[in-house]
């Protein structure tokens, strides 16, 4: 299944792996000759914060938002009325409905919905952020989230991550999400308060989308000493739980979110393996039965 852009991208997510790879390299102890530790480590952290810093400054780090709901073009809401109307009096009623804000949320949790993305084996023209809502909100009610605001917010999350990993993820990429998040963390004892900000809401984020997209890799690089999905996920529960706390969040009102995915971000990556297992085609795009996405 292709699902066909409406919209330009507004974050330049395409680059989140690109600065890994910077980071990652920037000093890396498997690339420096062991001879003065203390100087080598400093020169490391030193050229992670410039290369995390210039991130930063050009947006690299975007603040994602709960806002895929309010994105939806006019080709996502044509094919809402065309799969639910039964007749020409019902196509009426519905673009009245939609019209009003808690009605078009409720009409956003219908299951013909869910059924007519995932069975559509052609082109489907709807935005990238109609066919996360539709999807994420399908999982997270399953497993017992029903706050639409957080499930606006991961939708969104996974229309950003999807773009920049291509919902591909090989072992060279899981490797560099493990030192991504490292230097990540270790650019936080440099960063002032607005930057740690972006950094551990991105940190939270990230941690999110490895371990709840990518759990099968993640598992499996475990054995062979990686970091585990515990790891995954006491790292993003941490960052959320900062994060919530600090004014920025308030301002953004994302406050609520943070501590939802905090409180819950066990339940959440859960989801987020239903949703990368039953309903994303990640490996197979010809796969029988299960949705690919094409972006």
């Amino acid at each position: 299944m292709y699902v066909e852009e409406q919209a330009p991208w507004k974050a330049n997510a395409r680059r989140f792996h690109e600065i890994a790879i910077l980071a990652s390299q920037a000093g890396s102890p498997r690339a420096a000759p062991a001879k003065n530790t203390c100087s080598d480590s400093a020169w490391r952290q030193s050229a992670i914060w410039l290369a995390i810093r210039v991130s930063i400054t050009h947006y690299e780090f975007p603040m994602i938002r709960a806002n895929c709901r309010t994105r939806f073009t006019a080709a996502d809401f044509d094919f809402i009325v065309r799969t639910l109307a039964r007749s020409q009096t019902d196509q009426v009623s519905l673009v009245d409905l939609l019209s009003d804000v808690e009605t078009r949320d409720s009409i956003l949790d219908h299951p013909r919905l869910v059924d007519a993305i995932l069975n559509n084996c052609g082109h489907l023209r709807i935005s990238s952020q109609f066919y996360f809502y539709v999807l994420a909100r399908h999982v997270l009610q399953q497993g017992g989230i029903g706050d639409r605001k957080l499930c606006d917010y991961v939708a969104s999350l996974l229309e950003t991550f999807s773009r920049a990993s291509r919902l591909q993820m090989s072992d060279e990429i899981d490797h560099r999400a493990q030192q991504y998040i490292s230097d990540m963390l270790i650019a936080l004892t440099r960063a002032t308060p607005e930057q740690a900000f972006l950094l551990r809401a991105h940190i939270g984020n990230y941690s999110l989308f490895i371990s709840g997209i990518f759990h099968e890799n993640t598992q499996r690089r475990s054995l062979r000493g990686g970091p585990d999905i515990e790891f995954y996920e006491q790292v993003g529960r941490t960052n959320y739980q900062l994060v919530a706390s600090h004014a920025a969040a308030r301002r953004c009102e994302l406050d609520d979110v943070f501590e939802g995915l905090a409180d819950r971000f066990h339940d959440v990556r859960i989801a987020l393996n239903q949703l990368s297992d039953r309903l994303l085609n990640l490996d197979d795009p010809a796969a029988a039965g299960r949705s690919s996405l094409c972006l």
